[in-house]
């Protein structure tokens, strides 16, 4: 504390600290090297605090300096105030999962939310029982739901972010071609041709009926047939497990371990047809507002979402 031109005391948190290295210290040159700074520089802090607090704080004895009474009933008080700055000062990012309790509203795709819950809840259990995670469908439109706290962070293919939003990328998928055990299309190899003469079913929520396969058909001569347009990946699946539609699912690149985000397609029995033609990778990633950037629950939670969904499922 120091005083301004009037009697108010002015807070000075560096003359706190100041004050605290010195009385630990008792000595300028030691509390300048504690701070960093030169023995010059904190012997006018020390002016300063003596001005301020009107006593001389550490006088010689021979060779040393010693505390005056002043100086002994201040040392803890001080230590306790520059514990309590570091505190107030320290970025909340170093938390215990252990004590949390918080629920984390997450918006995402049916497909994604299926791949996420069981993972997320199951690694909740063992290191954050005392989180709970809310669920939400995406949203048709870009909403302000990040900006105005609705949603903690969104997961998927991220297209639509505000300004500010900080978005980071997971995971590079390509698009594979699932199908019923039996489907006639796992009879014989798959070609544009096949492909194009199946029937399909196409996953959109603006209910659109053509999407980058249609494109690649297109530039072989070749047009599909879309029979139907769900909201859903897990409603496509359903049709698909249970008639001779195609729908289409996010697979792990050639060569690498499955993905998570395959694992219901799985569960539906579906067989993953490669397809035969060049299609524009799909990108998974999160965003967050910056509000949460230093908070550290939700350091937990891209931490958590990051380590699910790059997980390959063969080594999880």
């Amino acid at each position: 504390m120091q005083l301004n031109g009037g009697s108010e005391p002015v807070l000075d948190a560096n003359l706190a600290i100041a004050l605290d290295a010195l009385l630990a210290e008792e000595s300028v040159t030691r509390a300048a090297a504690r701070l960093h700074t030169s023995p010059a520089a904190m012997s006018r802090t020390l002016g300063r605090l003596r001005r301020i607090l009107g006593d001389p704080l550490l006088v010689r004895a021979g060779q040393a300096m010693v505390p005056t009474p002043r100086a002994l009933a201040l040392r803890e008080e001080a230590a306790a105030v520059v514990r309590r700055i570091t505190v107030l000062l320290t970025p909340d990012t170093a938390v215990d999962p252990a004590t949390l309790n918080r629920t984390f509203t997450v918006q995402a795709a049916d497909l994604v939310g299926a791949a996420l819950a069981p993972a997320l809840l199951e690694l909740a259990r063992q290191e954050a029982p005392g989180v709970s995670l809310r669920m939400r469908a995406e949203e048709l439109e870009a909403g302000p739901a990040l900006r105005d706290g609705r949603v903690d962070l969104e997961i998927g293919s991220i297209d639509h972010a505000d300004p500010e939003t900080h978005v980071e990328e997971l995971v590079s998928l390509r698009m594979a071609a699932a199908v019923r055990p039996g489907h006639p299309l796992t009879r014989k190899p798959l070609t544009p041709a096949r492909l194009a003469a199946a029937e399909h079913v196409v996953v959109s929520r603006r209910g659109r009926f053509t999407g980058p396969l249609d494109t690649a058909l297109a530039e072989h001569g070749l047009e599909r047939r879309v029979s139907a347009v769900l909201p859903s990946h897990l409603a496509a699946m359903t049709l698909a497990a249970v008639s001779d539609v195609v729908c289409l699912v996010p697979a792990a690149p050639d060569g690498a371990a499955p993905s998570p985000l395959t694992a219901p397609a799985a569960v539906f029995g579906l067989h993953l047809l490669d397809i035969p033609l060049p299609l524009p990778p799909l990108t998974i990633g999160m965003a967050w507002h910056p509000r949460h950037a230093a908070d550290g629950a939700h350091h937990w939670l891209r931490a958590a979402v990051r380590q699910i969904l790059r997980t390959p499922l063969n080594s999880a």
